[in-house]
């Protein structure tokens, strides 16, 4: 049988980009290489995507004024998503959740808003049953765009607070076309030790073994 491996060092490499990558919320005001940049976003456009449909749509936010506005709309869906946990949980845990530092929107190298492409409906390929997985699809694009980021020692940020109509307008977005995600890109004094949301208190990661069932569903 043909040995496919990757070497010792190689899968090591995998494996550590895996573990140590973060959802980052601290930036500092760095430029990111052009060349580093289109590796980034080359990484992110080799990802699999179900009956080759590439669903994904990167928008790179250059306008410093775009960029404010949609600082904006993220902070407007904050101050909401607040309130919205104040109703359903508990005063405290809103005021818990409005400390949180949750983007980083003015202060990260690189910005882009990530969008589900239009016409999606004329795919069919693997999405009869399952339409979303257009949106799995650009899930995949994504990770890789983190991995690649942290094996080049950049943080990444995934960005969902906001109204993805509101977004839509900003960006003259077709109609058809959906924003799912603000990624916040650029250099970092450190990697968070542990995800932001466990090193702050906010959750506690489930271990692996609540995750895994074997033949059926089952109560764990």
């Amino acid at each position: 049988m043909q040995d496919h491996k990757f070497s010792d060092i190689e899968i090591a490499a995998v494996y550590r980009a895996i573990e140590e990558r973060r959802d980052m919320r601290h930036f500092l005001p760095l430029p990111v290489a052009p060349e580093i940049l289109t590796k980034i976003l080359q990484a992110a456009h080799h990802a699999p995507s179900v009956g080759l449909m590439q669903p994904w749509r990167f928008i790179r936010i250059s306008d410093l004024n775009m960029r404010k506005s949609i600082h904006k709309l993220v902070d407007e869906e904050r101050i909401k998503t607040a309130h919205a946990i104040g109703e359903y949980e508990n005063t405290a845990r809103m005021a818990e959740f409005s400390r949180l530092k949750v983007e980083g929107i003015l202060d990260c190298g690189e910005l882009f808003v990530v969008a589900l492409c239009d016409k999606r409906e004329q795919h069919i390929f693997g999405r009869r049953t399952l339409p979303e997985m257009d949106l799995a699809s650009v899930s995949c694009a994504i990770q890789n765009m983190w991995l690649a980021a942290r094996a080049e020692g950049l943080g990444m940020g995934w960005v969902s607070i906001f109204d993805p109509i509101e977004l839509a307008k900003l960006l003259n977005m077709p109609n058809d076309a959906k924003p799912i995600a603000v990624l916040c890109l650029g250099h970092v004094s450190s990697f968070y030790k542990e995800p932001m949301l466990v090193e702050t208190g906010w959750a506690i990661e489930k271990p692996l073994s609540e995750m895994v069932m074997e033949n059926t569903w089952q109560k764990l």
